[in-house]
């Protein structure tokens, strides 16, 4: 697969992602935040939970689990930290989330991925 047609299919991935999760009650923060450390798909709010969320889209959910390596957790996890000081408030549950994307099926929502 060339890159641009794996970079559209990301961001695909991360609209459904993000419309998935507004219909189950969370509010879209960012999408796509960049910082020095590394990146962070998605932040989403709901109540006072922050969750910053790494979607992953693959064939299968074997392949997306198999995607979501503890390297790439660490790189989710500094970056969410760069981003809390941002998006945090008083009293805030934090966690990083992640989400499949996968054919055919509904996003299955991981949540708490990270114990770092």
């Amino acid at each position: 697969m060339n890159r641009r047609r794996a970079e559209r299919g990301g961001r695909r991935a991360e609209r459904l992602a993000a419309w998935w999760l507004r219909l189950k009650g969370w509010r879209i923060l960012a999408i796509r935040a960049r910082t020095p450390v590394g990146e962070v798909d998605l932040i989403a709010r709901r109540g006072r939970t922050l969750a910053f969320i790494e979607v992953k889209a693959r064939a299968s959910e074997a392949d997306a689990a198999w995607a979501l390596d503890d390297y790439r957790l660490r790189r989710v996890a500094a970056a969410a930290e760069a981003l809390m000081p941002r998006y945090m408030r008083d009293g805030d549950a934090i966690r990083v989330d992640a989400i499949f994307i996968v054919p055919r099926r509904w996003p299955r929502h991981m949540t708490n991925v990270w114990h770092g």
